[in-house]
């Protein structure tokens, strides 16, 4: 077991700041696109790499997670009669 499954609301904790992170990212893109300046222009497309690679992460993340809950899922009482779509359904409840 590595440490990233060893405490799941640190790991919750985590995947939210960089959600936060993201998000905060995406507005200053946003609202830095009229500085036109090599130095800004610079900036903006260092900070544009390195959001890509954060979505990134942040989808593989929640990827682990989903899976995780239809292991979760798989594992209850009752799993193997439920079809996929009723599994994770279920894990979501």
């Amino acid at each position: 077991m590595n440490s990233s499954e060893q405490d799941p609301q640190t790991q919750e904790r985590l995947i939210g700041d960089l959600r936060l992170v993201i998000e905060n990212a995406e507005e200053l893109l946003k609202n830095t696109d009229q500085y036109t300046s090599a130095l800004y222009q610079n900036a903006r497309a260092k900070l544009a790499m390195a959001l890509g690679a954060a979505t990134e992460e942040l989808a593989r993340f929640e990827d682990a997670k989903l899976g995780r809950i239809i292991e979760a899922a798989n594992a209850g009482d009752g799993a193997a009669s439920l079809s996929g779509e009723e599994r994770i359904l279920r894990a979501f409840q």
